[in-house]
């Protein structure tokens, strides 16, 4: 009888540590971080678009310590690479995917449908499915300002614009760009060469040469380096930046400003929401109003008064009492596109693909 009780004990203490070390098991799978992919179209090194991204995911990662651990992958083309860097990531646990461009999108939905447990985050695009959204920002509201102090500070009212391709992005911007302009100088005019490229040091600088070659004193861009910038300054002129404070970076007062990207601002609670399980699809195009952009400070060469009234549209824009695109518009072959009172579409600005009356260039 006494034996028959001490293997009950050790049968009990047996199945009692059994159960305790599942249990361990258990929560160390719970304790394990939440993984995050992200995939950059260049390197955080160009000190510019894929730059401020990473800024946005070092800020997430502050913000959630352990509880999460991120994946990067830099330097993907928009090709069907990148459809292999997604599934890498996936592969490696992660639950959410980040991915910085444009192109990025086709490939995207398709790895997103072949794989429902997963969340995807595409930034720049359209295109949506039940697992993945699109995000972006109203950088136009920041073109326009950045318009105005480059207006301002052109004795020739010539500015130049190097952009990478003719997407509706890039072609608000510079109509936005351009109205600031003229709401300063009616006589300004911005002139336009494509590189058809989002990321190349080279042709960007070549972009902006053959600016300044036409007589242009103050070079902006959608571009993903600094290399334009640089080409403006090397030549005495002016520059305005775009994505990081390109001030800082280039370490000149020449560059007038930069409009400028909070990208954490989306990444932080798209992540959360992931965590949690409240996490929805959705179209974001977020504005001043809600941090998703702002403006670098502006170099001390810019006159104080001049800065006043800047701000002052800055506050108009953020509170909502005006937008860029209301009002009187023509293309600049002179048709009327929206008339006087009136306000555009959202749709109307995500799909545009003409220029504004003062840009010289075209969008084909």
């Amino acid at each position: 009888m006494k034996k028959l009780i001490v293997l009950l004990v050790l049968l009990l203490l047996s199945t009692t540590l059994v159960f305790a070390q599942g249990g361990k098991e258990a929560a160390t799978g719970a304790d394990e971080p939440f993984k995050v992919g992200v995939i950059y179209i260049s390197s955080p090194g160009d000190m510019g678009y894929s730059y401020m991204h990473d800024q946005g995911t070092i800020a997430a990662e502050e913000y959630f310590g352990d509880k999460i651990e991120v994946i990067r992958m830099e330097n993907v083309p928009e090709n069907d690479s990148s459809m292999r860097a997604m599934e890498q990531l996936i592969d490696a646990g992660c639950k959410i995917i980040f991915a910085n461009s444009y192109n990025y999108q086709d490939y995207m939905l398709q790895v997103a449908q072949e794989n429902p447990d997963v969340y995807f985050e595409h930034c720049s695009g359209y295109l949506s499915n039940d697992n993945m959204s699109n995000y972006f920002g109203r950088m136009y509201q920041m073109r326009y300002l950045s318009g105005m102090i480059a207006a301002k500070m052109s004795p020739s009212g010539k500015l130049g614009y190097v952009g990478a391709f003719n997407t509706p992005e890039v072609v608000r911007g510079i109509n936005a760009f351009a109205l600031g302009a003229r709401a300063v100088n009616p006589n300004a005019t911005v002139t336009v060469v494509w590189t058809n490229t989002w990321y190349d040091p080279s042709l960007e600088r070549q972009g902006a040469i053959a600016l300044l070659d036409q007589g242009v004193d103050v070079i902006a861009q959608h571009q993903d380096t600094t290399e334009p910038a640089k080409a403006a300054i090397e030549r005495g002129k002016y520059a305005v930046g775009y994505n990081a404070d390109f001030r800082k970076i280039v370490g000149d007062d020449h560059v007038l400003v930069s409009p400028m990207w909070n990208w954490e601002n989306y990444m932080i609670p798209a992540i959360e929401s992931a965590i949690n399980g409240t996490w929805e699809t959705q179209s974001y195009w977020g504005g001043l109003d809600d941090g998703m952009v702002h403006l670098s400070p502006i170099s001390p060469l810019v006159p104080e008064d001049f800065v006043a009234e800047v701000m002052k549209v800055h506050d108009k824009i953020e509170d909502g009492s005006w937008d860029v695109f209301w009002g009187s518009l023509k293309d600049n072959k002179g048709t009327v596109r929206q008339n006087a009172g009136e306000k555009m579409a959202d749709s109307d600005m995500l799909t545009m693909d003409w220029f504004v009356e003062g840009v010289i260039g075209s969008v084909k």
